[in-house]
Protein backbone atom coordinates (compact mmCIF):
# COMPACT_ATOMS: atom_id res chain seq x y z
CA UNK A 1 0.00 0.00 0.00
CA UNK A 2 1.65 3.52 -1.08
CA UNK A 3 1.93 5.80 1.28
CA UNK A 4 3.69 9.23 1.22
CA UNK A 5 4.67 12.06 3.94
CA UNK A 6 4.16 15.95 3.81
CA UNK A 7 7.50 17.35 3.22
CA UNK A 8 8.63 20.06 6.38
CA UNK A 9 9.57 22.18 3.23
CA UNK A 10 5.46 22.75 3.03
CA UNK A 11 4.12 23.42 6.56
CA UNK A 12 3.44 26.50 5.26
CA UNK A 13 1.92 25.88 1.90
CA UNK A 14 -0.31 23.12 4.11
CA UNK A 15 -0.77 25.71 6.90
CA UNK A 16 -1.91 28.34 4.75
CA UNK A 17 -4.54 25.97 2.93
CA UNK A 18 -5.67 24.45 5.73
CA UNK A 19 -6.78 27.88 7.28
CA UNK A 20 -8.33 28.84 3.93
CA UNK A 21 -10.23 25.47 3.67
CA UNK A 22 -11.35 25.65 7.65
CA UNK A 23 -13.94 28.97 6.25
CA UNK A 24 -13.37 30.31 9.74
CA UNK A 25 -12.59 27.39 11.98
CA UNK A 26 -10.46 24.35 12.76
CA UNK A 27 -8.28 25.92 14.52
CA UNK A 28 -5.40 28.57 14.46
CA UNK A 29 -2.61 27.27 12.33
CA UNK A 30 -0.23 28.98 14.16
CA UNK A 31 -1.45 26.01 16.95
CA UNK A 32 -1.00 23.61 14.03
CA UNK A 33 2.46 25.15 13.21
CA UNK A 34 3.89 24.86 16.94
CA UNK A 35 2.63 21.02 16.94
CA UNK A 36 4.48 20.50 13.76
CA UNK A 37 7.40 21.84 15.07
CA UNK A 38 7.34 19.51 17.89
CA UNK A 39 6.95 16.56 15.89
CA UNK A 40 9.44 16.99 13.23
CA UNK A 41 11.40 18.04 16.35
CA UNK A 42 11.15 14.82 18.20
CA UNK A 43 11.13 12.12 15.00
CA UNK A 44 7.66 11.69 14.51
CA UNK A 45 6.45 11.86 10.90
CA UNK A 46 3.01 11.06 9.40
CA UNK A 47 2.70 8.77 6.72
CA UNK A 48 -0.54 9.66 4.66
CA UNK A 49 -2.36 7.12 2.24
CA UNK A 50 -4.67 8.12 -0.41
CA UNK A 51 -8.34 6.45 0.34
CA UNK A 52 -8.52 4.70 -2.94
CA UNK A 53 -5.71 2.34 -1.79
CA UNK A 54 -7.15 1.42 1.87
CA UNK A 55 -8.23 -1.72 2.31
CA UNK A 56 -11.94 -2.70 2.08
CA UNK A 57 -11.71 -4.45 5.43
CA UNK A 58 -9.87 -2.12 7.07
CA UNK A 59 -10.41 -0.57 10.47
CA UNK A 60 -10.69 3.62 10.40
CA UNK A 61 -12.12 6.43 12.78
CA UNK A 62 -12.43 9.95 12.42
CA UNK A 63 -11.51 12.25 15.47
CA UNK A 64 -10.02 15.46 16.13
CA UNK A 65 -10.12 18.37 18.60
CA UNK A 66 -13.18 19.79 20.67
CA UNK A 67 -13.65 23.59 21.91
CA UNK A 68 -14.83 26.89 21.07
CA UNK A 69 -12.33 28.90 19.06
CA UNK A 70 -12.71 31.75 21.12
CA UNK A 71 -12.29 30.30 24.51
CA UNK A 72 -9.03 28.37 23.28
CA UNK A 73 -7.68 31.66 22.94
CA UNK A 74 -7.16 31.57 27.07
CA UNK A 75 -4.87 28.54 27.18
CA UNK A 76 -1.14 29.09 25.65
CA UNK A 77 -0.41 26.80 22.20
CA UNK A 78 3.20 25.99 23.52
CA UNK A 79 2.01 24.66 27.02
CA UNK A 80 -0.71 22.79 26.07
CA UNK A 81 1.38 20.92 22.86
CA UNK A 82 4.68 20.21 25.60
CA UNK A 83 2.03 18.83 27.95
CA UNK A 84 0.46 16.36 24.71
CA UNK A 85 4.51 14.88 25.62
CA UNK A 86 3.34 13.15 28.86
CA UNK A 87 -0.77 13.52 27.95
CA UNK A 88 -2.23 13.58 24.64
CA UNK A 89 -5.89 13.77 25.50
CA UNK A 90 -6.85 12.57 21.97
CA UNK A 91 -4.34 9.54 21.95
CA UNK A 92 -6.53 8.72 25.39
CA UNK A 93 -9.64 8.81 23.10
CA UNK A 94 -8.54 6.47 20.50
CA UNK A 95 -7.23 4.20 22.75
CA UNK A 96 -10.43 3.81 23.60
CA UNK A 97 -11.93 3.55 20.65
CA UNK A 98 -10.07 0.66 20.01
CA UNK A 99 -10.97 -0.75 23.70
CA UNK A 100 -14.63 -0.20 22.82
CA UNK A 101 -14.55 -2.11 19.43
CA UNK A 102 -12.11 -5.00 20.36
CA UNK A 103 -9.63 -4.02 17.49
CA UNK A 104 -6.71 -1.57 16.58
CA UNK A 105 -6.91 0.20 14.49
CA UNK A 106 -5.30 0.78 11.12
CA UNK A 107 -5.49 4.11 9.84
CA UNK A 108 -7.42 7.27 11.10
CA UNK A 109 -8.78 10.51 9.45
CA UNK A 110 -9.38 14.10 10.28
CA UNK A 111 -12.51 15.16 11.11
CA UNK A 112 -12.46 18.06 9.30
CA UNK A 113 -9.54 20.42 7.33
CA UNK A 114 -8.14 22.83 9.39
CA UNK A 115 -5.07 24.77 11.13
CA UNK A 116 -4.95 22.29 14.37
CA UNK A 117 -7.41 19.80 13.45
CA UNK A 118 -5.46 18.31 11.14
CA UNK A 119 -2.19 18.49 12.09
CA UNK A 120 -3.49 17.31 15.29
CA UNK A 121 -4.66 13.64 13.71
CA UNK A 122 -1.36 13.77 11.99
CA UNK A 123 0.61 13.71 15.19
CA UNK A 124 -1.68 11.44 16.60
CA UNK A 125 -1.68 9.22 13.56
CA UNK A 126 2.45 9.25 13.48
CA UNK A 127 2.60 8.46 17.51
CA UNK A 128 0.40 5.12 16.55
CA UNK A 129 2.70 4.14 14.11
CA UNK A 130 -0.15 4.41 11.16
CA UNK A 131 -0.88 6.45 8.47
CA UNK A 132 -3.72 8.91 7.94
CA UNK A 133 -6.14 9.03 5.25
CA UNK A 134 -5.00 11.63 2.66
CA UNK A 135 -9.07 13.14 3.34
CA UNK A 136 -11.70 14.52 6.27
CA UNK A 137 -14.93 13.95 6.94
CA UNK A 138 -16.18 17.14 4.63
CA UNK A 139 -13.66 19.06 2.59
CA UNK A 140 -13.60 22.00 5.08
CA UNK A 141 -14.11 23.06 8.92
CA UNK A 142 -17.70 23.00 10.59
CA UNK A 143 -19.16 23.35 14.05
CA UNK A 144 -20.46 20.24 15.07
CA UNK A 145 -19.28 16.73 15.33
CA UNK A 146 -22.55 15.41 13.45
CA UNK A 147 -21.90 17.85 10.39
CA UNK A 148 -20.35 15.45 7.81
CA UNK A 149 -20.26 13.61 4.56
CA UNK A 150 -20.19 10.25 6.75
CA UNK A 151 -23.45 10.61 9.06
CA UNK A 152 -25.11 11.15 5.36
CA UNK A 153 -24.25 7.82 3.84
CA UNK A 154 -24.69 6.08 6.73
CA UNK A 155 -21.47 5.69 9.03
CA UNK A 156 -22.63 6.06 12.62
CA UNK A 157 -21.30 9.04 14.88
CA UNK A 158 -21.22 6.54 17.67
CA UNK A 159 -19.48 5.58 19.76
CA UNK A 160 -18.10 8.65 20.72
CA UNK A 161 -15.10 8.79 23.39
CA UNK A 162 -14.67 12.07 24.45
CA UNK A 163 -11.35 12.81 27.07
CA UNK A 164 -11.53 17.17 28.37
CA UNK A 165 -8.41 18.51 28.87
CA UNK A 166 -8.43 18.39 32.51
CA UNK A 167 -9.05 13.90 32.35
CA UNK A 168 -11.92 13.53 32.51
CA UNK A 169 -13.44 10.94 30.33
CA UNK A 170 -17.09 10.71 28.94
CA UNK A 171 -18.06 7.89 26.61
CA UNK A 172 -21.35 8.51 24.03
CA UNK A 173 -22.83 5.42 22.99
CA UNK A 174 -25.65 6.02 21.13
CA UNK A 175 -28.88 8.14 20.07
CA UNK A 176 -31.00 8.84 17.78
CA UNK A 177 -30.41 12.32 17.68
CA UNK A 178 -27.55 13.03 15.32
CA UNK A 179 -26.67 16.23 17.13
CA UNK A 180 -26.52 14.47 20.71
CA UNK A 181 -23.41 13.58 20.98
CA UNK A 182 -22.15 17.39 20.44
CA UNK A 183 -24.28 18.91 22.30
CA UNK A 184 -22.87 16.21 25.28
CA UNK A 185 -19.40 17.23 24.21
CA UNK A 186 -19.90 20.64 24.29
CA UNK A 187 -20.71 20.38 27.75
CA UNK A 188 -18.15 18.71 28.99
CA UNK A 189 -15.25 20.69 27.22
CA UNK A 190 -17.13 24.16 28.73
CA UNK A 191 -16.65 22.70 32.35
CA UNK A 192 -13.36 20.58 31.47
CA UNK A 193 -11.09 23.60 30.71
CA UNK A 194 -12.32 24.34 27.21
CA UNK A 195 -10.66 21.65 25.32
CA UNK A 196 -10.97 18.25 24.24
CA UNK A 197 -10.38 15.29 22.04
CA UNK A 198 -12.92 12.76 20.57
CA UNK A 199 -13.15 10.06 18.81
CA UNK A 200 -16.06 9.03 16.32
CA UNK A 201 -17.63 7.66 13.27
CA UNK A 202 -15.35 4.07 13.45
CA UNK A 203 -15.75 2.59 9.72
CA UNK A 204 -14.38 0.31 7.31
CA UNK A 205 -12.09 0.58 4.17
CA UNK A 206 -15.44 0.32 1.86
CA UNK A 207 -17.41 2.81 4.42
CA UNK A 208 -14.67 5.67 3.84
CA UNK A 209 -14.30 5.40 0.31
CA UNK A 210 -17.82 6.12 0.28
CA UNK A 211 -18.13 8.91 2.44
CA UNK A 212 -14.88 10.77 3.29
CA UNK A 213 -13.76 13.65 0.84
CA UNK A 214 -10.37 13.07 -1.14
CA UNK A 215 -7.20 14.52 -0.91
CA UNK A 216 -7.71 17.14 1.05
CA UNK A 217 -4.33 17.03 2.58
CA UNK A 218 -2.96 17.40 -0.75
CA UNK A 219 -4.91 19.87 -1.92
CA UNK A 220 -4.25 21.93 1.08
CA UNK A 221 -0.37 22.26 0.32
CA UNK A 222 -1.31 23.25 -3.40
CA UNK A 223 -3.84 25.40 -2.81
CA UNK A 224 -1.41 27.01 -0.05
CA UNK A 225 1.27 27.25 -2.44
CA UNK A 226 -0.73 28.97 -5.29
CA UNK A 227 -1.75 31.65 -2.52
CA UNK A 228 1.67 32.29 -0.84
CA UNK A 229 3.15 32.54 -4.33
CA UNK A 230 0.13 35.49 -5.67
CA UNK A 231 1.16 37.18 -3.04
CA UNK A 232 2.17 40.11 -5.28
CA UNK A 233 -0.07 39.58 -7.96
CA UNK A 234 -3.63 39.22 -6.79
CA UNK A 235 -3.62 36.22 -4.58
CA UNK A 236 -8.11 35.96 -4.29
CA UNK A 237 -8.04 35.82 -7.52
CA UNK A 238 -5.82 33.22 -8.15
CA UNK A 239 -7.24 31.01 -5.42
CA UNK A 240 -10.68 31.83 -6.96
CA UNK A 241 -9.43 30.58 -10.61
CA UNK A 242 -7.65 27.46 -8.91
CA UNK A 243 -11.02 26.41 -6.84
CA UNK A 244 -13.26 27.42 -9.51
CA UNK A 245 -15.01 29.48 -7.44
CA UNK A 246 -16.81 33.12 -7.55
CA UNK A 247 -15.94 36.12 -6.16
CA UNK A 248 -18.89 36.80 -4.07
CA UNK A 249 -17.96 39.75 -2.35
CA UNK A 250 -14.81 42.63 -1.21
CA UNK A 251 -15.20 44.72 1.21
CA UNK A 252 -14.40 46.23 5.11
CA UNK A 253 -15.69 45.15 8.11
CA UNK A 254 -18.38 46.99 9.73
CA UNK A 255 -19.66 45.74 12.70
CA UNK A 256 -19.28 42.74 14.55
CA UNK A 257 -21.41 41.13 17.30
CA UNK A 258 -20.58 37.61 18.62
CA UNK A 259 -20.68 35.44 21.54
CA UNK A 260 -19.45 32.31 23.01
CA UNK A 261 -22.01 30.28 24.07
CA UNK A 262 -22.60 26.45 24.56
CA UNK A 263 -18.91 26.27 23.36
CA UNK A 264 -19.28 27.94 20.27
CA UNK A 265 -18.21 31.25 18.89
CA UNK A 266 -21.58 32.35 17.41
CA UNK A 267 -20.92 35.64 15.13
CA UNK A 268 -22.74 38.13 12.79
CA UNK A 269 -20.31 40.70 10.24
CA UNK A 270 -21.32 43.18 8.76
CA UNK A 271 -19.61 43.97 5.71
CA UNK A 272 -19.78 47.48 3.17
CA UNK A 273 -18.55 46.90 -0.25
CA UNK A 274 -14.97 48.28 -2.42
CA UNK A 275 -13.37 47.87 -5.66
CA UNK A 276 -16.33 46.20 -7.75
CA UNK A 277 -19.06 45.54 -4.55
CA UNK A 278 -19.33 49.95 -3.75
CA UNK A 279 -22.02 50.74 -2.14
CA UNK A 280 -23.26 47.22 -1.88
CA UNK A 281 -23.89 45.31 1.51
CA UNK A 282 -22.78 41.77 2.98
CA UNK A 283 -23.64 39.92 6.18
CA UNK A 284 -22.56 36.08 7.46
CA UNK A 285 -23.41 34.14 9.93
CA UNK A 286 -20.49 32.41 11.59
CA UNK A 287 -21.17 29.22 14.20
CA UNK A 288 -16.78 29.10 14.37
CA UNK A 289 -17.29 28.63 10.29
CA UNK A 290 -18.84 30.34 7.85
CA UNK A 291 -22.91 29.29 7.60
CA UNK A 292 -24.85 31.93 5.43
CA UNK A 293 -23.84 35.03 3.32
CA UNK A 294 -26.51 37.60 2.20
CA UNK A 295 -25.28 40.05 -0.32
CA UNK A 296 -28.09 42.83 -0.54
CA UNK A 297 -30.43 40.99 1.43
CA UNK A 298 -30.33 38.23 -1.40
CA UNK A 299 -28.71 34.68 0.04
CA UNK A 300 -25.62 33.94 -1.99
CA UNK A 301 -24.44 30.52 0.02
CA UNK A 302 -25.95 28.28 2.50
CA UNK A 303 -23.50 25.75 4.45
CA UNK A 304 -22.19 23.31 3.80
CA UNK A 305 -21.39 24.56 0.42
CA UNK A 306 -18.51 27.20 0.75
CA UNK A 307 -17.89 30.79 1.52
CA UNK A 308 -13.98 30.91 2.10
CA UNK A 309 -13.49 34.25 4.11
CA UNK A 310 -9.96 35.77 2.74
CA UNK A 311 -8.06 38.81 3.38
CA UNK A 312 -8.42 40.59 0.43
CA UNK A 313 -4.43 41.73 0.57
CA UNK A 314 -2.73 38.22 1.22
CA UNK A 315 -5.29 36.17 -0.11
CA UNK A 316 -4.90 34.19 3.29
CA UNK A 317 -8.13 32.49 5.66
CA UNK A 318 -9.22 34.77 8.25
CA UNK A 319 -10.37 32.85 11.65
CA UNK A 320 -13.52 33.91 12.82
CA UNK A 321 -12.34 34.85 16.18
CA UNK A 322 -9.91 37.68 13.79
CA UNK A 323 -12.86 39.28 12.30
CA UNK A 324 -12.95 42.54 13.55
CA UNK A 325 -14.17 46.01 12.43
CA UNK A 326 -12.02 47.31 10.00
CA UNK A 327 -10.59 43.86 8.29
CA UNK A 328 -10.62 44.25 4.45
CA UNK A 329 -12.18 40.90 3.22
CA UNK A 330 -12.70 39.35 0.24
CA UNK A 331 -15.33 36.31 -0.24
CA UNK A 332 -15.13 33.77 -2.62
CA UNK A 333 -17.70 31.36 -2.76
CA UNK A 334 -17.71 27.49 -4.09
CA UNK A 335 -19.53 24.20 -4.15
CA UNK A 336 -18.78 21.53 -1.58
CA UNK A 337 -17.62 18.40 -2.94
CA UNK A 338 -20.62 16.51 -3.99
CA UNK A 339 -20.41 13.31 -2.13
CA UNK A 340 -21.01 15.67 0.94
CA UNK A 341 -23.33 17.89 -1.07
CA UNK A 342 -25.39 14.74 -1.45
CA UNK A 343 -26.07 14.47 2.15
CA UNK A 344 -28.43 17.15 1.96
CA UNK A 345 -31.00 15.09 0.03
CA UNK A 346 -30.99 12.48 2.97
CA UNK A 347 -33.16 12.94 6.31
CA UNK A 348 -30.54 12.73 8.64
CA UNK A 349 -28.45 15.29 6.29
CA UNK A 350 -30.83 17.63 6.29
CA UNK A 351 -31.14 17.32 10.02
CA UNK A 352 -27.31 17.56 10.66
CA UNK A 353 -26.46 19.91 8.65
CA UNK A 354 -29.47 21.95 8.54
CA UNK A 355 -30.40 25.88 8.99
CA UNK A 356 -31.69 25.42 12.62
CA UNK A 357 -28.45 23.83 13.71
CA UNK A 358 -26.85 27.74 12.92
CA UNK A 359 -29.64 29.14 14.16
CA UNK A 360 -32.00 29.86 11.37
CA UNK A 361 -34.35 27.04 10.77
CA UNK A 362 -36.37 28.91 7.94
CA UNK A 363 -33.44 28.52 5.56
CA UNK A 364 -33.47 25.19 3.61
CA UNK A 365 -30.25 24.35 1.70
CA UNK A 366 -30.06 25.49 -1.93
CA UNK A 367 -27.30 24.82 -4.33
CA UNK A 368 -25.07 27.80 -4.60
CA UNK A 369 -25.45 27.83 -8.63
CA UNK A 370 -29.11 28.01 -7.89
CA UNK A 371 -28.73 31.08 -5.78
Amino acid sequence: MPTFTIDRNDIDALLTGLAIYGTGGGGDPEWGRILLESDFAAGRVCELINPEDVPDDAFICSGGLMGSVKALETLSYQDVVDAWEDDFVLLKAFRMMEQIKGRKLDYVIPFEVGGINTPVIMSLAARLGIPMINGDALGRSAPETNMTAFIGHGVSLYPMPLVDHKGNTVIVMDSDEPAYADEVGRFVVTKGGALGGNSHYPMTGSQLKKSCIPHTITSAVEIGKIVLGNKDNNPVAAFNKHVGGELLFTGVITDVTGEDKGGFYLTNVAIDGAGGFDRKKARIVVKNESMVLWVEDKIKVIFPDNAYMLYTKTGEGIMSVNLAKGVEISIVGAPCHEILRACMETEIGKKALGGVRYGHPEIEFKKIEEL
